[in-house]
């Protein structure tokens, strides 16, 4: 007869897999699925999210988890436990009915702003939105009624809080703000035309391709696709990332594509024994974006790293980057200058395009804000923070995916990733000092072990702050990432 541990991990094993049942689901509806399939797509979703939910809500599996709790069964399990414990207990608080309605909404939700999107009509997206934020507020209020926004942030960063948030982002708009200006005071800014030339979008891909591969995604476990928004899907053996083009700005494809080929080495780095269960997948979402970023920024936005690539570059684009130096082009990819799409943000205010969506959502999840007036709280958020407004909702509230799928409390995770991941580069220098170098000559493996060594493969055997603390000595800080951005922007800008 199996034990009692034995039975855990069986079910542990079967929640796991249905879930990466919906991920491909989720996959194949952004990047395969003929645009008529959503209502159906939805069906599939809402099915699929109730037999999830009664599994990981089954009376039986909390008896299990109650007679597993005190037995002496080493790190790693006591990990699993009180993983399994968490999603027990949110699970038991929402009904099936609610989590298929959910999952249902969010199909349609996210066909319907990727059409709206399209042709710049927020009020065609409105109702689904509108649908969507409902279902997800009654979901928040049953998790937490006190503090709802905490219910949701939970799911993607175990451990934080709103407040907590608020803190440490006002802490870092107050010292980003007067670098910002700092910058835009310098005299000789970079030239970031070079980067809205003429890119033909096969020779992109091939430059994309190649470039994945060499920083070590393992396309025999993956695959790079294209999609409206960029996004990693899956784990370990089947970890899919895509990118998207465009043939007048370089920016887009390549470090979209470095972005997410960060997120998928974290998938397929996680501990290859472990990574079904509770604690053997990913920390948290702002430890997955640390890593995303790392790679995108620290690592593909950094001198060394263009003294190897730019000259392939050149190569590949011969007439648009004709008599531009590698240090030109350094600069133009450093450039910082108030912009409207987040994800084409350079690093000192991408930060605030976060920071307004954390407070945008907020105020939307408490009924302070309504969803229809959110195009004017957005345009007023902008001028507010960067000085300037979309013209079109396109650039504004509609260009990003995530609340057309729920995922309210997501967004602050991307700013989170980028505090992380400065911490971890002090860490990183301190045992690998010659990592420019390392860098310059296109060796990336030593980095990349690092990074499955000290992260990766922990999983969740620790929460966010406790891994912060156990990589670097510290708690999180935004100290780090202000010091990484003052010597980086120093050097670009001469200041």
């Amino acid at each position: 007869m199996a034990s009692d541990f034995e039975r855990f991990v069986e079910k542990s094993l079967v929640v796991h897999d249905l879930m990466e049942i919906q991920q491909l689901l989720e996959w194949d509806q952004q990047v395969m699925m003929p645009r008529k399939g959503a209502e159906q797509r939805g069906a599939h979703q809402a099915a699929l999210a109730a037999v999830v939910h009664e599994r990981l809500s089954d009376p039986a599996f909390g008896e299990l988890l109650d007679r597993l709790e005190g037995q002496s069964l080493g790190e790693d399990p006591a990990a699993d436990l009180r993983e399994a414990r968490r999603a027990w207990e949110r699970a038991v608080k929402v009904p099936s009915r609610l989590v298929s309605e959910r999952a249902r909404a969010v199909a349609l939700s996210q066909e319907a702003w990727v059409e709206a999107k399209k042709h710049d009509d927020f009020p065609a997206f409105l109702p689904h939105l509108e649908r969507v934020l409902r279902l997800t507020r009654e979901t928040a209020s049953l998790l937490n009624p006190d503090h709802p926004y905490d219910a949701l942030l939970e799911e993607y960063e175990p451990g934080m809080t709103e407040a907590e948030l608020a803190a440490v982002f006002a802490d870092l708009k107050g010292r980003l703000l007067p670098l910002l200006d700092r910058i835009l005071g310098a005299p000789s800014p970079p030239d970031a035309s070079i980067l809205a030339r003429r890119y033909p979008v096969a020779a992109q891909e091939a430059f994309c391709r190649d470039l994945a591969a060499d920083l070590g995604y393992d396309y025999e476990a993956g695959r790079l696709d294209r999609s409206a928004h960029p996004f990693t899907n899956g784990t370990f053996r089947d970890v899919r990332i895509t990118t998207r083009y465009s043939e007048t700005f370089l920016n887009t494809a390549v470090f979209g594509t470095i972005h997410e080929t960060g997120h998928a080495l974290y998938e397929q780095g996680l501990d290859p024994d472990r990574f079904r269960m509770p604690a053997g997948q990913a920390c948290s979402l702002g430890i997955h974006e640390s890593q995303s970023r790392f790679w995108e920024n620290v690592v593909g936005r950094s001198l060394p790293f263009w003294s190897h690539y730019f000259p392939k570059l050149r190569t590949v684009f011969p007439a648009a980057l004709e008599g531009v130096e590698e240090r030109d082009f350094y600069r133009a990819v450093n450039a910082v200058k108030p912009s409207l799409i987040r994800v084409e943000a350079d690093e000192v205010t991408y930060n605030l395009h976060i920071i307004l969506r954390f407070e945008l959502e907020s105020a939307l999840l408490k009924g302070s804000l309504e969803p229809k007036d959110l195009p004017e709280a957005w345009r007023e958020g902008m001028r507010g923070l960067l000085g300037i407004e979309p013209a079109t909702d396109r650039e504004g509230v509609l260009q990003d995916i995530h609340w057309s799928a729920g995922l309210v409390g997501y967004f602050p995770t991307y700013a989170l990733g980028n505090l992380y991941g400065g911490q971890f580069l002090q860490a990183l220098r301190a045992d690998l000092p010659d990592l420019d170098a390392r860098i310059a000559a296109g060796e990336f493996a030593s980095l990349r072990e690092w990074l499955r060594v000290k992260i990766h493969r922990q999983g969740r055997r620790h929460l966010a702050p406790e891994l912060c603390l156990q990589v670097t000595g510290k708690p999180l800080s935004a100290a780090p990432l202000m010091a990484y951005l003052e010597a980086k922007f120093a050097d670009v800008y001469g200041l």
